[in-house]
């Protein structure tokens, strides 16, 4: 059963003024292994976390440098939690489902989850 649908924009130049701008921002957005992507990867990352989010209903039980997108040996991407975040929500017991694109100025996310 579906229990929530999310999808985000994230402007790729508004996100690296947001960086350059922000000293501590890249660190409390995205987790230690994306830190290093070039912006349009973190501005996809940073869409995923949004639509995760608005799929879940609920944002307060996300902490955003805490989860992770990752692919899988297809090339697939997928979240990966860690910490208080995977604890919470390995309690809800659900599945997530996650695309990204970016091309030229915006990044895009689309994440459905699912009740097992």
């Amino acid at each position: 059963m579906i229990v929530g649908v999310g999808t985000d924009l994230c402007s790729i130049s508004r996100l690296d003024e947001a960086l350059a701008r922000t000293p501590n921002l890249r660190q409390r957005l995205f987790h230690e292994s994306e830190q290093a992507l070039p912006t349009n990867s973190l501005a996809a990352r940073f869409a995923a976390k949004e639509a995760l989010a608005k799929a879940l209903g609920d944002p307060r039980i996300l902490i955003w440098n805490q989860i992770a997108l990752t692919k899988d040996s297809n090339g697939k991407p997928e979240f990966e939690f860690y910490a208080e975040t995977k604890s919470r929500l390995d309690e809800l017991d659900y599945r997530f489902f996650v695309s990204i694109s970016h091309e030229l100025e915006l990044a895009s996310a689309m994440v459905v989850v699912e009740a097992n």
